[in-house]
């Protein structure tokens, strides 16, 4: 057998220290992990009592669902083709109902008079008469100021917004879109 030179016991030497290292780091690192979990109760309890944070009230997605169907249902029983989107409090889509043979641009123009009516919790057509006192407000990215949007509220407190395009006049997209509303307090 060999004799290992001054070189090779330096290296083995130095792999048996990180060996060792890494070994005791493995096992600071487990009981660290310990330390965290038994923690972490005691800092989700804290944060339940975090009184910088709020609650916000959504539809479900069966509640939207419903509003989007009424509202389809509405306009065709006046034999209109009209698409429908019911937007969350945030402005995010959570059901879209594209009528037979509603036309391509109802799709588009339908969310954004639902994300403009939650915006301002008012019926877009409100809004729309705003504009000769503010015209700049049509600049706002994402919004509609025509008639077909309305808000849906809980306690005072817009929490989506219904939002209908493709029939002959904003009034008749709008009468649709407060069917979905009203759709929701049955």
């Amino acid at each position: 057998m060999k004799k290992a030179g001054s070189r090779t016991r330096v290296v083995t030497g130095g792999a048996i220290v990180a060996a060792l290292a890494l070994g005791g780091f493995g096992a600071y690192s487990a009981s660290a992990t310990g330390e965290e979990t038994a923690a972490a109760p005691a800092a989700a309890k804290a944060d339940a009592k975090n009184k910088n944070t709020t609650r916000s009230t959504h539809l479900t997605i069966e509640a939207a669902t419903k509003a989007a169907q009424a509202t389809l249902d509405a306009a065709e029983q006046e034999n209109q083709r009209v698409s429908v989107a019911v937007v969350d409090r945030n402005g995010n889509t959570v059901v879209t109902l594209r009528g037979d043979g509603a036309g391509p641009q109802s799709y588009e123009s339908a969310v954004k008079k639902a994300y403009t009516a939650v915006s301002w919790n008012a019926p877009t057509s409100e809004l729309a008469k705003r504009l000769t006192n503010a015209p700049t407000l049509k600049d706002i990215p994402g919004t509609l100021f025509l008639a077909g949007g309305a808000p849906v509220t809980a306690k005072g407190a817009p929490i989506a917004g219904i939002g209908v395009a493709g029939a002959p006049s904003g009034d008749l997209d709008e009468k649709f879109a407060q069917a979905g509303v009203a759709a929701l307090g049955k």
